[in-house]
């Protein structure tokens, strides 16, 4: 079960919402050179290419989580900023969340890897219908916090992304999705490189309304222990 705050208008309101289905959106790029350049970023640390583009994973729902606090097992995890999709029985809503994503297991499986950590998601929401409009516009970003500094990790506008329309009817066949899903969006390259954090920081911004959605959580690496 998530709780969100949700802002659409001049209202707010806070509602619980039980996920059955969550579906992450892989290489979900419209650029093919920025797909490639991406690609060739995890295969530099040995992530083998995919079999198509986009690829869309589904993860157990026990992996969502709202922590700011986040528990992995070993060091070799990292996160990144994507637009995240919820469908309510009152429509779409817009979040943002974090792939974090084992990256040793990913070298091994992508699909393996991807339910080994759990998927952090913001706790704020904003009607669909109301960034629809000015999609292109808004604004990814994510720092990391390594080696006690932080630094700017992830920018970009999610023009560079496909839209959530896109990745939906290429998911089903429509533009929607059933009530009680959560879709992740694809993400961005990571400025100089794919790399662990021990914070990660996200904000999604809309400037065309003037407003923020941001979350972020600590990183506690657990021991490998045989």
């Amino acid at each position: 079960m998530l709780t969100f705050d949700r802002f659409w208008q001049d209202k707010r309101d806070r509602v619980a919402v039980e996920i059955d289905t969550l579906i992450v959106a892989g290489w979900a790029g419209r650029d093919m050179h920025a797909i490639e350049h991406h690609i060739e970023e995890l295969a530099a640390i040995g992530v083998p290419r995919p079999s198509a583009v986009p690829l869309f994973y589904r993860i157990g729902t026990g992996q969502l989580t709202q922590t700011t606090h986040l528990q992995v097992l070993g060091p070799d995890t990292s996160g990144e900023v994507e637009p995240v999709i919820v469908s309510m029985a009152d429509g779409l809503w817009v979040a943002m969340g974090s792939d974090h994503t084992d990256r040793k297991a990913e070298a091994a499986g992508v699909a393996l890897s991807k339910q080994l950590c759990s998927k952090v998601v913001g706790t704020g929401l904003w009607r669909y219908d109301e960034v629809q409009p000015h999609w292109d516009q808004l604004i990814l970003r994510s720092w990391a916090t390594i080696d006690g500094k932080r630094v700017l990790y992830q920018e970009g506008a999610v023009s560079s992304l496909r839209s959530p329309d896109d990745l939906m009817t290429r998911y089903r066949n429509e533009a929607s999705l059933p009530p009680g899903t959560l879709m992740f969006g694809g993400t961005l390259g990571a400025i100089g490189g794919i790399r662990p954090a021990s914070r990660f920081e996200m904000e999604l911004e809309d400037p065309v309304l003037g407003r923020k959605l941001t979350h972020g959580y600590d990183i506690e690496v657990l021991p490998v222990v045989a």
